[in-house]
């Protein structure tokens, strides 16, 4: 491709090699080291490595196959021409990591290029959009190592390039320690509900008897009623495509849970027809495959078919969200369906769930709004510093900020 820059071009082959990823099977599968997969990408900026699965490397995994500090990863293959030419950096990795044949590594070979530089330049939507476009094949689109070879890329004077890393890594570096925070204050939320509701040891716990029940053991004058009983529960419903825009007119619309976060959905679709409504605070409920993911609202939005919106009729709603997440850890637990799960709003009525006393629903709901609401800024916040980041990324690289002027931080950014 040719870029509007202002500075030279060279092909990508010339400042990177490339090798395809990791040819594994299902008996490979077990301990030893990770490996990263298409699933793995999303929108990630750098992999989640806690998350990876692993496999056992012996007579499998070669010296190149490992992966180094600077890598950039692209999708190669998958059934979704989107997918194809997403990209991850390698970065802050502590073991030893390997990548699936699905992927393709690129690895800057030249002094005169940042490998970080090049991993902002590819989440560009123009080049994105670029090698997406590449993708052939019958029954699979293909990123190749051709692709990535021929592929034009600008070659800014290396301070240049030092200077764009660093403006564009201070925003992921704060969305990253946002994120770290939140998933502290996820991990307090969900680990008293666990201690006061799951292993009864509740403020005053030695004083009650314990005594049996449908759901297993409760403490005596704890209830089990269902979930009809105790909520409003909404089913979406879906208007028609000719209702959906991209623009932002009309509410945020989400059909499923392809835009689910770990507890907010992120926005990309709106709808200008108001049919199924979930307010701000609802619980939302993934009713088809897969069945049991939750999130919450964080504002008003319109809800598809794929979704329930459940609201606590005595305003316990974190209560009844952590109640729910740790009844659903394992999806599609419940529903009907010869292939995919669904559950109908008769099946969402009748999910059983356990009324503790009403103090001390009310006690943990004080502690545990608390988190909520920080979790809550800390979420619009990173969706403020990531709209910004991204506003800035394609003017930076393609040299329509100009930076090479400005005294900039650059930190340890090496080549």
């Amino acid at each position: 491709m040719t870029t509007t820059s202002p500075w030279s071009e060279v092909h990508f082959g010339e400042i990177a090699e490339f090798r395809n990823g990791l040819n594994f099977t299902k008996e490979n599968f077990g301990k030893g080291i990770k490996v990263i997969g298409v699933s793995d990408f999303q929108d990630y900026t750098v992999p989640k490595y806690d998350e990876l699965s692993e496999i056992n490397p012996d007579g499998v995994v070669k010296k190149s196959d490992y992966l180094e500090e600077g890598d950039i990863l692209f999708v190669r293959s998958n059934g979704n021409r989107s997918l194809i030419g997403r990209s991850l950096f390698i970065r802050g990795i502590k073991e030893s990591i390997s990548h699936s044949a699905f992927t393709i590594k690129a690895r800057i070979t030249s002094d005169k290029a940042l490998p970080q530089f090049y991993a902002y330049l590819f989440r560009t939507q123009l080049i994105r959009e670029t090698l997406s476009a590449y993708g052939g094949g019958t029954n699979i689109n293909n990123l190749n190592q051709r692709i990535l070879n021929d592929i034009l890329v600008p070659l800014p004077p290396l301070p240049t390039q030092r200077k764009i890393a660093a403006v564009l890594s201070a925003y992921d570096d704060l969305i990253e320690n946002n994120t770290r925070r939140i998933k502290i204050l996820e991990e307090m939320a969900q680990a008293l509900y666990r201690e006061w509701f799951v292993n009864f040891r509740f403020p005053g716990h030695e004083k009650v008897r314990m005594e049996d029940s449908e759901l297993g053991p409760k403490p005596e004058g704890w209830e089990v009623k269902t979930l009809g009983e105790v909520c409003d529960i909404v089913m979406g419903q879906s208007p028609k495509s000719e209702f959906y825009n991209e623009e932002g007119e009309g509410l945020p619309f989400h059909q499923g849970v392809t835009d689910f976060g770990k507890i907010f959905p992120t926005t990309r679709v709106y709808c200008t027809i108001k049919n199924r409504i979930a307010e701000s605070g609802d619980i939302l409920f993934s009713v088809r495959a897969p069945v049991g993911r939750i999130n919450i609202a964080d504002r008003k939005i319109v809800i598809g078919r794929g979704l329930s919106s459940i609201r606590s009729k005595d305003e316990t709603q974190v209560f009844y969200f952590q109640q729910l997440k740790y009844t659903f850890q394992e999806e599609d637990m419940i529903g009907g369906g010869t292939i995919f799960k669904s559950v109908t709003k008769a099946d969402m009525h009748r999910i059983n769930v356990l009324i503790p006393s009403h103090l001390l629903v009310s006690e943990f709901e004080r502690i545990a709004k608390s988190m909520f609401y920080e979790l809550k800024v800390l979420t619009a916040k990173n969706d403020v510093l990531r709209r910004t980041r991204d506003l800035l990324l394609p003017k930076l690289i393609s040299g329509e900020i100009d930076v090479e002027g400005l005294e900039i931080k650059v930190g340890g950014l090496e080549a």
